[in-house]
């Protein structure tokens, strides 16, 4: 069995550099230095993101995605049966994303994000038809 090892959140995000003017089309090169991975956790991981701009798609298969805004805002979008729902969350605010859902962020003012994200994780840049 490994050590637990105490996690200070603001120092990590020390640690991470702000990324701004995030696209669907920011590689993950361009991205790696604006997140960090925590803690592995279940079948994924604890991360944190410090950017602005604005996301690709996503979801993941193998469970739901917990996210926290710590700081910032950001519109975390869901798309169910080919409908957008948008939630504007703040810092202190949480959602739970469904598995399978497919999901977005928008935030053109920056945000400071931790997830607990189950692996693997899908992407695309256009909007999943379908869902």
């Amino acid at each position: 069995m490994s050590k637990s090892v105490a996690i200070t959140i603001d120092d990590e995000f020390s640690r991470v550099k702000f990324l701004a003017n995030r696209t669907p089309e920011t590689t993950d090169e361009e991205a790696k230095n604006a997140f960090a991975l925590l803690s592995e956790y279940r079948d994924g991981g604890i991360y944190i993101a410090h950017y602005s701009g604005f996301s690709e798609w996503e979801r993941h298969l193998n469970g739901d995605e917990f996210v926290q805004i710590l700081g910032g805002e950001t519109s975390l979008i869901l798309l169910s049966n080919n409908q957008e729902q948008r939630n504007s969350l703040s810092s202190g605010q949480m959602l739970v994303i469904p598995k399978g859902v497919w999901h977005r962020f928008e935030s053109p003012n920056g945000v400071k994000v931790m997830t607990i994200t189950p692996q693997p994780t899908e992407h695309c840049i256009e909007p999943p038809s379908g869902t």
